[in-house]
């Protein structure tokens, strides 16, 4: 059962936002260098890729598993069924990249910018997320279980039954954010802020939100479902 609330990166640094005293993430500060075009070819497993530019790509089905992007764009790529399997992803952007089972489970995200992605099916359990900005588009069954998500900021995007079982998320931001049927079973929870979010329907893990904050609004909206999940019964 579930229950809807509604309620660019900038400068890196954490503080604490309003009154809540929750830490604020981190955003990344990507600048890339001057990039060199890719000039074709499949992925290849445990590549070395540094300082590329990587524009309407089609890497569908290939595999790339373990391999290292460093100063790197992509921009409109194809990742459908590719697997990037414990690949590492560092200091880079992606831009519209679209795909439907892409395998980044076990996977390293580090100061990197996600926007306008379209993606479904994604597997990223297992990853690591340090200093990640996922900005606009939408990304349905998005599998983060048992990752490890610390500085990350989900802003302007649609997020369709994402999967944080297990997973442990350290200053974490959703700002207009739509959550729709999130898990949160077994996670562990640290600052994270749902105050933003344009709208939150959380589906499992009612019992793991210590350490997030919420609207006044989107306390009044989950009361019923927190007083079914501590046994309280509201009559009258």
């Amino acid at each position: 059962m579930a229950r809807r609330a509604t309620g660019r990166t900038g400068a890196a640094g954490a503080g604490t936002r309003g009154g809540a005293g929750v830490k604020a993430a981190r955003r990344p500060e990507v600048r890339l260098p001057p990039l060199e075009a890719y000039g074709g070819g499949e992925l290849t497993p445990d590549g070395d890729y540094d300082g590329l530019e990587f524009r309407e790509a089609d890497f569908a089905g290939q595999d790339g598993a373990g391999a290292r992007f460093m100063d790197c764009a992509l921009t409109g790529c194809a990742l459908d069924e590719t697997s990037l399997h414990h690949a590492r992803l560092l200091d880079s952007v992606l831009t519209g990249i679209r795909g439907v089972g892409t395998d980044l489970a076990e996977s390293t995200l580090r100061d990197v910018e996600l926007v306008d992605a379209r993606l479904g099916g994604v597997q990223l359990h297992g990853a690591v997320l340090e200093r990640v900005s996922i900005r606009g588009g939408k990304i349905d069954y998005l599998n983060l279980r048992k990752a490890k998500l610390k500085d990350v900021v989900f802003e302007g995007c649609v997020l369709v039954e994402p999967d944080f079982g297990g997973a442990r998320l350290e200053r974490v931001e959703f700002v207009d954010c739509a959550l729709k049927g999130a898990d949160f079973s077994a996670a562990t929870l640290t600052d994270v802020d749902l105050r933003g979010a344009a709208s939150l329907d959380i589906a499992r893990g009612l019992d793991r939100l210590a350490g997030v904050v919420i609207s006044a609004g989107q306390l009044v909206d989950l009361a019923p479902l927190l007083a079914a999940e501590l046994g309280i019964r509201v009559e009258g």
